[in-house]
């Protein structure tokens, strides 16, 4: 079949996600017109789960830099539009509708689309934090090669709407052929060959179904930090430590409360807050032990 015969695929990168894949899976059943999976060698039913919703799969190695199976999954995808998730996340009946609406759009029609203010206001401010921290995405002129999708993230029982967490913007569905990840480092971003647009509707995401789990990614997340203090050689004084242990929290903290509004969120919202704050204090005294064992 020519590679663009079909509207939509459906593509991702797994790696021991029997837990979560099913979930995923079912959101898009309905949606997909091939569902792509390249695996990096699970231990569990991951595989078994992705045949039995009619996936194609292909078992390779599990590399480090786990964007270079995205890629794979990317180029095995036969849709003119390609939908990539990651296992935790969960595209909602609202999501659903609206791609099956735009994949049949012309450009001018999806340039044409409109949002209510208050989102268009949030996806801009949002987008331009994002090109600010990782680079410009896509170009200005051209087609529509990809659209970001706001994403709602489970926390404690609840999905954050405050806190400075949403629309937590994510490049997803893209054009087949005008984007590509780079697979050179762990924390590049998708590369689109075109401009991006956005969607309305939201993207649920289950990262941290249990406070355990939410524990052992932001174990990962201090330590990752921990290494860039190292790599940036900053200085063990008495003004860093007290910025780090002190002053940043306390800064980072009250933004998330008062200016982002998390206590609209609830108890969940408040401790979200709370231990995004304890990052900072966390990661440098990790990078102290690093300094220490050096």
């Amino acid at each position: 079949m020519c590679k663009n015969m079909i509207k939509l695929s459906v593509a991702l990168a797994t790696h021991n996600e029997e837990e979560n894949l099913p979930r995923c899976l079912d959101s898009v059943r309905q949606l997909a017109e091939e569902i792509v999976i390249v695996d990096g060698s699970s231990t569990d039913k991951t595989v078994e789960i992705a045949k039995n919703y009619g996936a194609r799969v292909l078992v390779r190695e599990n590399p480090p830099i786990f964007h270079i199976n995205k890629q794979k999954a990317l180029e095995m995808c036969r849709g003119e539009w390609i939908l990539q998730l990651d296992a935790d996340e969960v595209v909602s009946p609202e999501l659903a509708g609206e791609i099956k609406k735009v994949v049949l759009m012309s450009n001018e029609e999806i340039g044409q689309r409109k949002f209510p203010d208050w989102k268009t206001r949030l996806f801009e401010r949002h987008q331009k934090l994002v090109e600010e921290r990782d680079g410009k995405i896509g170009s200005q002129t051209g087609e529509v090669a990809a659209f970001f999708i706001p994403r709602k993230n489970y926390f404690l029982g609840s999905f954050l709407r405050y806190g400075g967490v949403y629309p937590d913007g994510v490049v997803r569905l893209v054009r087949n052929g005008k984007a590509k990840f780079p697979c050179k480092s762990v924390h590049e971003k998708i590369e689109i060959d075109g401009r991006v647009g956005w969607l309305e509707n939201d993207l649920l995401h289950y990262d941290s179904p249990t406070f355990s789990r939410y524990l052992a990614r932001a174990d990962r997340y201090t330590t990752l930090t921990a290494e860039e203090l190292r790599k940036s050689n900053l200085q063990i004084n008495f003004q860093n430590t007290l910025y780090y242990l002190l002053f940043k929290p306390k800064i980072e903290f009250l933004k998330r409360v008062f200016r982002h509004r998390a206590y609209k969120d609830g108890f969940p919202g408040i401790i979200f807050a709370l231990f995004s704050a304890l990052h900072y204090p966390i990661a440098f005294l990790k990078y102290w032990e690093l300094k220490i064992n050096d």
